[in-house]
């Protein structure tokens, strides 16, 4: 695209989630983004000082034009325009700061294609002029950028938007072609074969499918064929989204997810034509799925992804996830997406998972400090190198053994995971193993106090049966009794980051003991009937 666009040939359908009310917020200038609200007080947006990074993000990439759009008056529409008057003014002349993050400016420039009929609708022609020369500019910014973006979600973006501007817009043969190919090559290369993301976060799918959908319906109407290579990494998303979704509709809490809104999933999931039951074992992504009777369990059994796309990782390998019913019982902490980046590193300790814990230390390290963290944030290092997985089904069980080596280097000591949900999901039994290499006894060393921790969800009551066992309820009809008998389970607080509305207080189940004493621990969950 060499120079300024006549007009916006067709607007990319948008398939996230819109709410009017949003809209009548933000023209009294009440700007709810990012899960924090800002009050205007008469300002600019675009000039006040704020110090929440994920608001401005959010600010800057526009994607709650579609409140606007979703709220479909002349009223919302003059809005929309004024704000769009108001960015031009204040950052689109100068080519710098936030609003220039290359990541931004793809949100951006997809929603700002998404929303034109919103944005120009009554425009004069100067503003429709300054709005396509504004567009022009960012997309040539873009295609600049892109090849030396950071690995990962964003830059997989990236080439959406430009492949969105490709398609928008009037272009040559030749640049569509190109666009197309730079998003084929991305996506062959992110998109794992069981529709996971390299990033080996649930969200990261989730997003991803909310552009790539789009995309795939805008090539459709443009009656351009949509490249092999998007076609089928939707294809394989899709049912990767359904792999990582629980009883009640949210995804699992691993590798940087967090609160879900059971709505976006299902609005994604209706362009499911595949049908059937997900897949039980995402080899290529790292995690294994038991499902049966109304009982679901998540693991996670692979090793972390690269280092400069390991910013949101967890050190939460053999962790797992359970949910019977609409409730999920048994959970990682997740993560509060737009909480103090000090919860954030206490979310991704081995220690806010379900699995266990070696002399408190995580099994893997988080790059704090120099020139890696500077670029990446803060990068998984030193994690498990090796993760054997071998799936056990048998006939009324479903069930793995996996182990990892994160603990290897540090203490000495091999963790094993063993799980099998069997009794049509009434019955969860589970075993952990802790050995040295060549399946030898841990030493008693002082280095081998083990803590395996199970994380009750807060909406989920946890008491003593007459009996002493601990019972988790989370309805009359669907009540589960843990038991372990090598050990005393005991009951501490936790803190669920994933709460729809925040950080949660919660409780967690805790196994306590020394690796050289006992080397092997089974513990049981059971479904059974309301006690009393």
């Amino acid at each position: 695209m060499g120079g300024t666009p006549e007009r916006v040939l067709i607007a990319p359908p948008d398939l996230r989630l819109a709410d009017s009310q949003i809209a009548n917020e933000i023209y009294h200038g009440r700007f709810p983004l990012a899960g924090h609200l800002v009050d205007m007080g008469g300002d600019s947006p675009f000039q006040l000082e704020v110090a929440d990074l994920a608001w401005l993000n959010s600010l800057h990439g526009f994607r709650w034009l579609r409140h606007m759009r979703q709220a479909g008056t002349e009223l919302a529409s003059s809005n929309a325009r004024a704000l769009v008057s108001d960015w031009l003014s204040v950052h689109g002349r100068q080519i710098s700061g936030i609003a220039w993050d290359p990541a931004i400016v793809a949100r951006r420039v997809i929603a700002w294609l998404q929303h034109s009929t919103v944005v120009l609708q009554g425009a004069d022609l100067t503003f429709y002029r300054s709005y396509l020369r504004s567009l022009a500019v960012q997309i040539r910014y873009l295609r600049a950028m892109a090849p030396d973006m950071l690995d990962g979600e964003e830059r997989l973006r990236a080439r959406a938007a430009l492949a969105f501007a490709a398609l928008s817009l009037p272009v040559s043969n030749s640049a569509l072609r190109n666009a197309t190919n730079h998003l084929s090559a991305e996506l062959e290369r992110q998109i794992l074969p069981d529709g996971g993301h390299v990033s080996r976060n649930p969200m990261a799918v989730l997003e991803l499918l909310a552009d790539l959908l789009p995309l795939r319906q805008t090539y459709a109407n443009q009656a351009e064929a949509p490249p092999v290579a998007l076609i089928a990494a939707v294809e394989r998303m899709l049912p990767a989204l359904r792999f990582f979704r629980h009883q009640d509709g949210t995804l699992a809490l691993f590798n940087g997810m967090g609160s879900t809104i059971q709505d976006r999933v299902s609005a994604l999931l209706h362009h499911d034509d595949t049908g059937g039951a997900p897949l039980l074992n995402a080899t290529h992504s790292g995690y294994q799925r038991l499902s049966m009777g109304g009982t679901v369990v998540l693991a996670d059994t692979g090793t972390a992804p690269q280092s400069d796309i390991s910013h949101q990782a967890h050190a939460g390998c053999l962790s797992f996830e359970m949910s019977s019913g609409r409730h999920r019982f048994i959970v990682n902490c997740g993560v509060d997406n737009y909480g103090a980046d000090e919860f954030r590193m206490l979310a991704r300790a081995t220690a806010a998972h379900s699995t266990a814990t070696l002399n408190d230390t995580s099994s893997a390290r988080f790059t704090t400090s120099g020139r890696l963290a500077d670029l990446v944030g803060t990068p998984l290092t030193g994690g498990p190198q090796r993760v054997p997985v071998k799936r056990t089904d048998a006939g009324g069980i479903e069930g793995f053994i996996a182990s990892h080596d994160g603990y290897v280097p540090r203490f000495g000591i091999v963790h094993e995971r063993e799980m099998a949900l069997s009794g049509n999901g009434n019955i969860l039994e589970g075993t952990d193993r802790f050995y040295r290499s060549g399946g030898r006894p841990a030493l008693d060393d002082g280095r081998d106090l083990v803590a395996v921790r199970f994380h009750i969800h807060p909406g989920i009551g946890l008491f003593l049966d007459p009996s002493e066992r601990l019972v988790l309820k989370g309805a009359p009809s669907d009540v589960w009794i843990f038991t372990c008998d090598a050990v005393d389970p005991q009951v501490e607080e936790s803190i669920f980051f994933a709460g729809a509305g925040g950080p949660q207080k919660s409780r967690q189940i805790v196994l306590s003991f020394k690796a050289s004493q006992i080397g092997e621990i089974n513990w049981r969950f059971t479904r059974t009937e309301l006690i009393g």
